[in-house]
C-alpha cells in the first residue's frame, strides 16, 4: 500500500504558522465532540538516560488518526519525532512525517486557540517567557487570533531574548522588547506565554492582574512546573486534555499537592469550550490558564492539513507498506 514519506524540510513550505491555526481549532472541536484521545505515555530510560514518548487520538471529521512517537534526552541526541497518519475510516496508513519543523507550529497554534477561547478580546500586551522556537510559535500564532500592540519577551540569557525580539519585530506589526526579568514581562500583560524548560514557576502568580490569560506550554512532568500554586489558585484551569492533567501536568499537580486545588478543580478541557459544553471566560475579572502539555489532537490535525497539502503540491515520496495480514497467519 502506498503511503506519502514527508521530510522535516519539505513540510516547513506548505503552510505559515497561522495556517495550522484552523487545523488545530477544527481537531480540539473534535474532541469536544468526542473524539477519542488518549494522553502521553512515556517510557524512561536510565542508562544512557533519556525518554520514548507517544500518544494518540483519532479524528473522524479530519478523517486521520494517528499520533507522535519520538525520543528525546539521550546524550548528545537530538530529539526525534516520528508521526504515521492513518486513514480514520479504512485504516490505511497515509503518510509517515518527520515531524520536527512542525512541532513549534502545532503547539503554537493549540495555543493560539487556547487564547482565542479564554483570552480577552481586547488583548494589547503580549508577555512572553522564553526564546527559542516554541515560543516563537506559541507568538505567530497568537498574532493570528489577537490584535496586540505591544511584546515583552523575557529569558535568562541576553542575548537570545534581543535576537527573539529582533526577529519578532522584523515579522509582527507589534512593537517587540526584551526585558531584565520575568515580573517586568508580566506586569501589565493581558497574555502571559511561558514557553521554557524550566523545573521551578518562572514567574510570581501574585503579580498577574485580574483578567490576565496565560498559556502554559513548556512541561509535561509531574515533578516540573512553570507556573507557581499562587497562579493555579487564581485562575480558571483549563487543560488541553483532561485525563493527562494528573498524571503529568506539573503545575497543577504541585497545586493539588500544596492543598489550594483538586482535580475538581479542573474547569474543562479546551474542546469542551470550543463547542459550548463549558464556558470558557465568564468574567472580565476572571484569570484564565491555558495547560498545554502536548496531546495528539493537534498533531494529528496539523499532520492531516500538511498532508493533503502535500498531495495537492506534489510534495513527497511514496513509499510502499505491506499489509500486515501478509506476516500475521
Amino acid at each position: 500500500m502506498s503511503t506519502l514519506f514527508l521530510t522535516s524540510e519539505q513540510i516547513t513550505d506548505l503552510a505559515d504558522p497561522e495556517e495550522y491555526v484552523p487545523a488545530v481549532r477544527d481537531g480540539y472541536r473534535e474532541r469536544g465532540n468526542g473524539a477519542p484521545a488518549e494522553p502521553r505515555t512515556t517510557l524512561f530510560n536510565d542508562s544512557p538516560p533519556g525518554i520514548l514518548t507517544g500518544y494518540l487520538a483519532v479524528l473522524p471529521d479530519a478523517g486521520a488518526m494517528g499520533g507522535y512517537t519520538y525520543a528525546a534526552g539521550f546524550g548528545e541526541t537530538d530529539a526525534h519525532f516520528a508521526l504515521p497518519i492513518f486513514d480514520a475510516e479504512s485504516g490505511a496508513p497515509l503518510a509517515l512525517i518527520d515531524g520536527a519543523s512542525m512541532n513549534p507550529y502545532k503547539t503554537g497554534a493549540t495555543g493560539a486557540v487556547g487564547v482565542d477561547a479564554l483570552a480577552p478580546v481586547d488583548t494589547d500586551d503580549v508577555a512572553v517567557i522564553g526564546s527559542g522556537p516554541q515560543a516563537r510559535g506559541q507568538l505567530l500564532a497568537t498574532a493570528a487570533v489577537r490584535d496586540f500592540d505591544r511584546v515583552e519577551v523575557y529569558s535568562p540569557t541576553r542575548e537570545h531574548r534581543q535576537a527573539f525580539a529582533a526577529e519578532m519585530n522584523e515579522r509582527l506589526d507589534a512593537t517587540v522588547a526584551a526585558v531584565a526579568s520575568s515580573a517586568a514581562a508580566v506586569e501589565g500583560a493581558d497574555v502571559v506565554i511561558t514557553a521554557t524548560n524550566a523545573s521551578e514557576p518562572v514567574f510570581d502568580g501574585d503579580v498577574l492582574e485580574s483578567g490576565t490569560h496565560v498559556t502554559a506550554m513548556g512541561q509535561y512532568h509531574p515533578k516540573k512546573r512553570e507556573l507557581d500554586t499562587t497562579t493555579i489558585e487564581r485562575a480558571t484551569y483549563v487543560p488541553d486534555l483532561r485525563a493527562r492533567v494528573m498524571q503529568d501536568a506539573g503545575s497543577f499537580l504541585a497545586a493539588v499537592d500544596d492543598g489550594v486545588v483538586t482535580e475538581d478543580d479542573i474547569h474543562a478541557e479546551l474542546g469542551e469550550v470550543l463547542v459550548g459544553d463549558a464556558p470558557g471566560r465568564e468574567s472580565p475579572e476572571d484569570i484564565t490558564v491555558f495547560d498545554s502539555g502536548g496531546t495528539a489532537i493537534e498533531t494529528v490535525a496539523a499532520g492531516k492539513m500538511l498532508y493533503d497539502r502535500a498531495v495537492d503540491a506534489g510534495v513527497g515520496e511514496e513509499v510502499e507498506f505491506a499489509p500486515a495480514s501478509e506476516a500475521m497467519y
